[in-house]
């Protein structure tokens, strides 16, 4: 009796022990959802470009096709100088325009007498590609590329077979000889009375990624990457990373608006990503100066702050180097975001939210929003616990005498982008009211403030909400 006794005793602290260390399991994802690739190129937030070919030499920003080799000339060409400028932008991906509309190419290719190997720069020798791919590895930034479609030089141009073979021989060219690549863009710009050409996108796209399996492809149509709509650097205030691809064309002007905002209700994950030049233009010109701080600043916000990748363009100039003035804005942007967002008004602070997915041990606790990884979140029960009320969650701050005008929130993008409508509460005020959230969402308040008791009320989403972060900082460079 008394070992029937002990035995019943000990199974029963076994199983209490058990039931007490065992962990919640996570909630399903909602489709779609991003890629390994996707997800990793989503969190470099800032990317750079680099257009720099036959226009710098003849200040022009579409070229005819016609110029000759012979004005390619850089006298001081120096890749290292342009990694160097990125580092100190804080940027990890850099991408160069490695032929653009006027068919230039920057490495010695072996399809056609318009590039690198027939100009007089280092004697027809040089190969800016792999200078560009080299230094990026020397300085531990990935490279991307851009080969653009329309080619003016190309006398197959407008045959569809025979052209869409020289393009892809070109790719095949740029995908083999360089290492690793991890984006590469296509696009549907030509001019209004170009020769009506078919491209062969799919069989492009499948090239690619045979060639290079872990590549994001940006186009207007994706796969992996779309174009936001405009060239200002601007997304819409609501911005989805889902679309229907099927509805997508590329070179398609009437689609960008559904660009722009994107699709609650698309079948695909395709972010969008912000082009946006430093300068007026795309290639560098002597009369021009790069865009203002504030420029910058309110473009980071309309992009990155509204779950888009910011791609900026800073176009070297005809000696072959970033222009210093355009070095040291970009250092300044950069220097600009770090005081703005190195500092945390809500770290510290108590949590609480309406619910908690496995309760109080189960790892989804409101805290995971201020702990500073991206990898772990809030999770609320499947049904909210806020009484039909929505979702919830409250950061209350220990520190009041420091005023923030920037909120930050962060979904958990890898479980699908959810969020439909919240508003953020500051001491029971209103003082945000948003749709879309996304990778990263910042609001600008009107003025600083000083409150404790902060609220993000999630009214409306696609299943239970699923927050990583939730951050409050102050601008100094915000007027009001």
């Amino acid at each position: 009796m008394n070992n029937l006794v002990t035995f019943c005793l000990v199974s029963l602290l076994y199983h209490i022990q058990f039931s007490q260390s065992k962990l919640t399991t996570p909630p399903l994802p909602i489709s779609p959802t991003p890629s390994y690739s996707q997800l990793k190129w989503q969190r470099r937030e800032i990317i750079m470009f680099f257009h720099f070919g036959m226009n710098t030499f003849t200040d022009s920003e579409w070229g005819t096709g016609e110029e000759s080799p012979s004005l390619f000339n850089p006298t001081n060409l120096d890749t290292n100088q342009w990694m160097e400028a990125a580092v100190e932008a804080g940027v990890s991906l850099v991408i160069l325009v490695a032929k653009h509309h006027d068919g230039f190419c920057l490495w010695p290719t072996q399809y056609t007498d318009h590039s690198v190997k027939w100009s007089p720069w280092r004697e027809g020798k040089g190969d800016v590609l792999k200078d560009f791919v080299d230094a990026a590895r020397a300085h531990g930034i990935d490279a991307g590329l851009y080969l653009s479609p329309w080619d003016r030089h190309e006398r197959t141009y407008g045959r569809e077979v025979a052209y869409n073979e020289y393009y892809l021989a070109q790719l095949h060219e740029i995908l083999t000889r360089y290492g690793s690549v991890q984006e590469i863009w296509f696009d549907g710009a030509k001019g209004k009375n170009a020769t009506n050409m078919t491209y062969h996108f799919q069989e492009w796209f499948q090239t690619v990624k045979q060639l290079q399996p872990s590549i994001n492809i940006f186009s207007d149509a994706g796969p992996d990457i779309r174009w936001v709509g405009d060239e200002a650097g601007s997304a819409g205030s609501t911005c989805w990373s889902t679309v229907n691809r099927t509805h997508l064309k590329i070179g398609d002007a009437s689609l960008e608006k559904y660009l722009n905002t994107g699709d609650p209700h698309g079948t695909d994950w395709v972010p969008p990503e912000c082009d946006v030049s430093i300068r007026p233009g795309w290639f560098w010109h002597k009369n021009e100066t790069a865009k203002s701080m504030s420029q910058l600043l309110d473009i980071y916000y309309k992009s990155v702050g509204r779950n888009c990748v910011l791609l900026i363009n800073v176009p070297p100039n005809s000696t072959g180097l970033v222009s210093e003035s355009d070095i040291t804005r970009m250092k300044e942007f950069h220097q600009a975001i770090q005081t703005i967002f190195s500092i945390d008004m809500a770290k510290g602070s108590e949590t609480k939210a309406s619910s908690q997915r496995g309760g109080t041990t189960g790892g989804f606790g409101a805290s995971n929003v201020i702990d500073g990884n991206e990898d772990t979140y809030w999770a609320p029960k499947q049904r909210d616990g806020g009484h039909g009320q929505g979702y919830w969650i409250e950061l209350c701050r220990a520190d009041v005498n420091t005023p923030f005008n920037v909120v930050r929130i962060q979904e958990a993008i890898q479980m699908g982008q959810r969020i439909k409508q919240y508003e953020v509460f500051v001491d029971g005020i209103v003082m945000v009211n948003g749709t879309t959230v996304g990778h990263k969402r910042l609001h600008q308040l009107k003025w600083p403030v000083f409150g404790r008791v902060i609220r993000v009320w999630i009214k409306e989403s696609r299943g239970p909400p699923l927050l990583s972060s939730v951050g409050l900082h102050f601008d100094p460079f915000r007027k009001g």
